[in-house]
């Protein structure tokens, strides 16, 4: 499998314009952002599409940023499928959450379904905005765009993993391209994790409406980083156990690591578990790598670490990869995101490898536990505007501004 990013691709679209068909120029300016005004909320509501609760970063950032948008005084509505998924108790009091009845589980054909519902809701109880939290759910936004009139909310989708995958081959990319177009024909702004992708999608769509706004991976009251103790040889990963996350490349980069100390964590659940325990068996390191299974906090994990792992095939920008930077772990990841080479390569807080090359990603790791360590505050404070606070202060500042308009 070719590299998702390399070190060239990172930056620009140049190497993903052979993917990216007919763009013509046809386009008008970039959305301009205004400072949210305290006096005068132009996006009042705000509406939430969700289609249940599970344990999916979407579904985790768009509850961290209903809540503290709800703490900002906006009236915030949460419309999901189902209620169903440990992260249903995350949500704060001060949002309102409509849970649809009969309940619209994942499935065939349900994000349509999903949308159509969703739009009858907001036609009756009218928003000012809608916000879709990532590309799994795009296939609600042309239910909502038909709304008309005053029941038609302003729509803005987040991109929330890569739009140009090199796996994909020219052919698919370009289905890719138009499916991608038509679902969010009706979007009125887009946002992205960085700046490559913000290039990518004004280019797919034919119009610039999209506007990078970091992850908001942080709280609002980050914890203090722990001093790194130079001994400890434990690795921790995080993810759903499925194949994107290359958690098989992780175990057998871990069983060549010539360090009999070392220990590997991988937090999380799916369905690839018993595939990776017979794995980490079959090469002889079941006894040092461990499946704790999901865990509603990873700070305390990333205490005990002294190296976070990043083995995906490909990410959006991955807020578990901010998380290890602010507790002060230092990082190995393959070049899955634009965020390794910005998070990692260029700050020295930790080292990369290519995606699906388990003896570069071990040889990572030994130059990186061999190194002397950053200081955890000073990684710390490079990540903090990653915090909540700011981050949600610039998508209400996107929010007004389309409300405005």
């Amino acid at each position: 499998m070719k590299a998702q990013h390399g070190l060239k691709q990172d930056l620009g679209l140049a190497e993903a314009q052979p993917y990216i068909s007919g763009f013509v120029g046809q386009s008008r300016p970039p959305l301009s952002v205004v400072p949210v005004d305290p006096d005068v909320s132009r996006a009042s509501a705000i509406g939430i599409v969700l289609h249940d609760f599970s344990l999916g970063g979407t579904e985790r950032i768009a509850v961290r940023l209903a809540n503290e948008w709800a703490e900002t005084g906006r009236t915030v509505t949460i419309v999901c499928g189902t209620e169903s998924g440990p992260l249903r108790s995350l949500v704060s009091p001060r949002v309102k959450l409509i849970a649809l009845d009969p309940v619209i589980e994942r499935g065939f054909g349900s994000r349509r379904k999903l949308g159509r519902a969703a739009a009858k809701v907001f036609s009756r109880d009218t928003v000012d905005l809608v916000f879709i939290p990532g590309n799994f759910h795009w296939q609600v936004v042309p239910a909502l765009a038909r709304l008309h009139g005053a029941t038609r909310p302003r729509i803005a989708v987040q991109l929330s993993t890569p739009l140009i995958r090199y796996d994909r081959g020219r052919f698919h990319q370009q289905i890719y391209n138009r499916w991608m177009r038509w679902q969010l024909r009706g979007a009125d702004a887009t946002i992205s994790l960085e700046d490559a992708m913000t290039a990518q999608a004004d280019a797919i769509l034919r119009n610039r409406i999209t506007r990078r706004i970091r992850t908001p991976a942080l709280e609002r009251a980050p914890l203090a980083s722990l001093p790194l103790d130079p001994a400890n040889r434990t690795i921790v990963a995080a993810g759903r156990l499925v194949a994107v996350k290359g958690f098989e490349t992780a175990i057998s980069a871990f069983a060549l690591l010539d360090d009999p100390n070392a220990r590997l964590v991988i937090l999380g659940e799916g369905p690839l578990r018993e595939t990776l325990q017979r794995q980490a068996e079959q090469l002889g390191v079941a006894d040092r790598v461990e499946l704790p299974g999901y865990v509603a906090c990873i700070r305390p994990w990333l205490d005990k670490a002294g190296m976070f792992l990043l083995s995906s095939r490909y990410e959006g920008y991955p807020a578990v990869l901010i998380e290890a930077i602010a507790a002060g772990r230092p990082v190995v990841a393959t070049r899955c995101t634009p965020a390794v080479e910005e998070l990692v390569d260029r700050t020295g807080f930790g080292a990369s490898a290519p995606i699906d090359d388990p003896a570069a990603l071990a040889d990572a790791m030994a130059r990186v536990f061999a190194a002397t360590p950053v200081c955890p505050v000073q990684m710390a404070a490079a990540v903090s505007p990653f915090g909540i606070e700011n981050c949600a202060r610039d998508y209400l500042g996107m929010f007004d501004t389309l409300c405005a308009g």
